[in-house]
């Protein structure tokens, strides 16, 4: 059918006195053709399927559309802007800075985010406050990114200031480098950074080369039919809280970065979590879950330590209850097997009590309820519901758990005070750990379960974007 749709695209094209516009190109083709690149903050390939902020937004585009999605990469970032040029693709969707020398080759989209430039330096060495402390140092960027742009305007007022312009390697690679000290300096988005300290713990941001950057798709220059389409997209998805919910789902927890707890992370990945990773993937699969979330739950619990006892009685790796642990069937509470079992069925019957409510807010629910309670995260949706707010969704119902600790709230609730801090960073701190073993085992990619639920727990399927027709 995509071969019918392009031949007679071109017999149209031959007969018609016009050509036909991009956006009638589009539908005639039958898919959209986004150009992207590979990176947590645009797209990838997921333990269960593609993944990232990049790719849900213009998976949405291509249903708003009513038309497939056909995303391809390219092999290189200086790469994204000839594909639009050259016809090779509608859009690029790749974390694009809007910059005055692009936007003499492209036309740009609505911003949809925006981020800050930094200089990233490695903890311990003299952060860098200046251009001056750049000279004579090892600075590396992206070959033809608004990176590069910035150091070149820098040269006009220090004109020692030398870097390299890597053509192959992407963010991540020198991000490693500066953690690594391979090299001294780079320069990176704050979305970049936020999202990959927690692999590269010992970076950190110094100079402030840009602030209010905005990122936007790349569209052709030749006729504005698709760009108005995209324009009313992103008016849907603003209005709707489409555009919020997915930027929270990928950065929503990135703010909460605890530089131990990372480290010790990555030593026990290697240390302790082969003794359990098989528990983890066949407790998870039994109840249709990425085990990599089980783990994550696991290791916020108890650092994976089958002996952990808390003041309050909870013990073992997940952390069961005395009660939890009889309601599901747990005899053995500091069993490892029987430990991570029992709170992979507790966390799906968390799930279960939010069916309602799509992924992955749905898991940010059970995963909160699992900490607190059930009840709890239901007076806290409650009382969202009551400021006119959207109660199914975790980033306008996590600023009122707060409030269950406190007298003037939790007493119009139905369950009283809580702790409301604690399920918020719970959740966040799960989240944080789960990121880092998504990236730590990407090669451990499986086909999904068959279950009657196509979403996992870890809300690693696309949630459905909005298809409505304005």
């Amino acid at each position: 059918m995509r071969a019918l749709s392009i031949i007679c695209l071109c017999v149209l094209m031959a007969t018609c006195s016009r050509a036909p516009t991009l956006l009638e190109e589009v539908r005639l083709m039958g898919a959209l053709r986004v150009v992207t690149r590979e990176s947590p903050t645009t797209y990838y390939q997921g333990p269960l399927g593609p993944m990232g902020p990049e790719y849900e937004l213009v998976k949405g585009f291509a249903q708003f559309l009513g038309v497939e999605l056909d995303i391809f990469q390219a092999n290189q970032f200086n790469n994204l802007l000839s594909r639009v040029e050259t016809g090779r693709a509608h859009l690029a969707a790749a974390g694009l800075t809007v910059t005055e020398e692009r936007a003499r080759r492209v036309v740009f989209g609505p911003a949809y985010q925006q981020v800050a430039q930094h200089v990233i330096y490695r903890r311990g060495n003299r952060r860098p406050r200046s251009a001056a402390d750049l000279t004579g140092k090892q600075v590396e960027v992206i070959a033809a990114s608004s990176f590069a742009e910035r150091l070149r305007n820098l040269q006009s007022t220090e004109p020692d200031l030398a870097f390299t312009e890597n053509p192959t390697a992407d963010i991540a690679e020198l991000l490693l480098a500066v953690n690594g000290r391979e090299i001294d300096f780079t320069v990176a988005d704050s979305n970049q950074f936020e999202i990959y300290r927690n692999l590269a713990p010992e970076i950190r941001r110094g100079l402030l080369l840009a602030e209010n950057d905005d990122l936007a798709w790349a569209l052709p220059r030749r006729d504005p039919s698709l760009l108005r389409e995209a324009e009313r997209y992103f008016s849907f998805i603003r209005e709707s809280g489409e555009l919020k919910r997915i930027l929270d789902r990928y950065y929503g927890h990135t703010g909460r970065f605890n530089y131990v707890g990372t480290r010790r992370l990555m030593r026990d990945y290697e240390a302790k979590l082969p003794e359990y990773q098989d528990m983890f993937a066949e407790a998870a699969t039994d109840v249709g879950m990425d085990w990599r979330l089980l783990a994550a739950v696991g290791y916020q619990e108890s650092h994976w330590d089958p002996d952990a006892v808390s003041p309050t009685g909870v013990r073992g790796i997940m952390m069961l209850t005395e009660s939890t642990a009889r309601y599901i069937g747990v005899d053995d509470r500091v069993d490892p097997a029987q430990s991570i079992a029992g709170g992979a069925r507790y966390l799906s019957q968390m799930r279960a009590r939010f069916a309602d409510i799509r992924e992955p807010d749905r898991s940010w629910f059970a995963l909160a309820a699992y900490n607190i309670g059930y009840a709890h995260v239901q007076d806290a949706r409650q009382l969202t519901r009551e400021q006119g707010l959207n109660a199914d969704t975790w980033v306008q119902v996590r600023e009122n758990f707060a409030k269950l600790s406190q007298a003037r709230w939790y007493r119009q609730t139905r369950h009283g005070y809580a702790p409301g801090w604690e399920p918020v960073r719970y959740v966040e701190n799960v989240r944080n750990y789960y990121d880092i073993l998504v990236w730590l085992t990407l090669d451990e990619r499986e086909e999904p379960a068959e279950t009657e639920d196509p979403l996992t727990l870890a809300g690693l399927r696309v949630a459905t974007p909005p298809s409505a027709r304005l």
